[in-house]
């Protein structure tokens, strides 16, 4: 049977639906934490990866105390564009919360230069002069949560009511992840390699939807 003979009819609006239940399929037996398996799930269907079944550790109730941080209008900070472009507005939004994102700042980039750091984390310093309530979702730059670590533990910083550290690559990502979850900060972190960009939005989105009440977004 050819590729085209073997393509399934799904309507648009089924697409998502067929695609969660194939994954609970595939997890067979596998019981998920229900606090956290709308979050795994999610990072599952945007990776078509299992590996974060396993991978993704959580700060104990980090996913309800994020929920609960971005239905009270809590703000989200991305190290990337892309991430922040991933992130669904029109929910945040209706929270009262925005996404920020200082990557593209004329200030951030000119700063970067002069200390010799990288714009990621010097982003990080910028917001942190913002003493606002925010949810950090870093997924390429190790560089940002080494930036976190180090504001955190100077007290530079208001206590961030959640971390998301999915960043993906091969230099200091490790290390950089465990420096999160040694803080006394709720985090959500990809250990090991995996992560990026789009997993870190998928994490706030999976959040979105449990502050909406598991309503369709």
């Amino acid at each position: 049977m050819s590729a085209l003979e073997r393509l399934v009819s799904v309507e648009p609006a089924d697409i998502e639906r067929r695609s969660f239940e194939i994954i609970g399929r595939e997890l067979g037996d596998r019981v998920l934490d229900p606090e956290n398996e709308p979050v795994i799930k999610r990072c599952i269907h945007t990776a078509a990866d299992f590996d974060y079944a396993d991978n993704l550790a959580f700060s104990p109730h980090a996913t309800a105390i994020g929920a609960a941080a971005l239905g009270r209008g809590a703000s989200i900070v991305t190290d990337t564009s892309m991430a922040a472009s991933g992130v669904n507005k029109r929910v945040l939004g209706r929270f009262g919360g925005e996404v920020l994102n200082f990557i593209a700042d004329p200030q951030v980039a000119a700063e970067a230069r002069e200390r010799g750091l990288t714009r990621s984390a010097v982003s990080m310093e910028f917001a942190a002069r913002l003493s606002r309530p925010f949810v950090f979702a870093i997924g390429n730059a190790p560089t940002a949560l080494v930036s976190l670590y180090e504001l955190i533990e100077a007290g530079r910083m208001v206590r961030p009511h959640l971390i998301v550290g999915v960043p993906v690559g091969f230099v200091n990502v490790v290390e950089s992840k465990e420096l999160i979850m040694e803080l006394d900060v709720p985090y959500i972190v990809a250990r090991g390699r995996k992560g990026g960009s789009n997993v870190a939005a998928a994490i706030c989105n999976a959040l979105l939807y449990i502050a909406s009440g598991g309503e369709r977004q």
